[in-house]
């Protein structure tokens, strides 16, 4: 089972070129940790200061371990937050498969 995470950022007027660019750099980087499944970066088409991530990874550690990276702590927590209005994080579980 893997564990999904989906973040909600809304960018300061102005800065979605710059947090889209810095989230590229960081796309790339967590691809390559252990445990990552997915990383994809994704722009409103209605709302260009929208952006969604999609993370997925292998279980709930792996995400964790994650977090912990130089990588994350210096791009998003030290670079990307700075340039949000707003920043939501949904951790996901799957659900149990129900067979009718």
């Amino acid at each position: 089972m893997s564990y999904v995470v989906v973040a909600r950022y809304r960018t300061k007027e102005g800065e979605e070129n710059t947090v889209l660019s810095l989230l590229d750099a960081m796309a790339a980087a967590s691809r390559q940790e252990p445990g990552n499944l997915a990383y994809r970066v994704h722009q409103g088409t209605e709302d260009p200061r929208a952006v969604v991530l999609y993370e997925e990874y292998a279980s709930e550690a792996d995400f964790t371990a994650h977090c912990a990276t130089e990588h994350f702590r210096e791009i998003v927590l030290g670079r990307v937050v700075p340039l949000l209005e707003s920043r939501d994080v949904l951790r996901c579980a799957p659900r149990a498969e129900v067979t009718a």
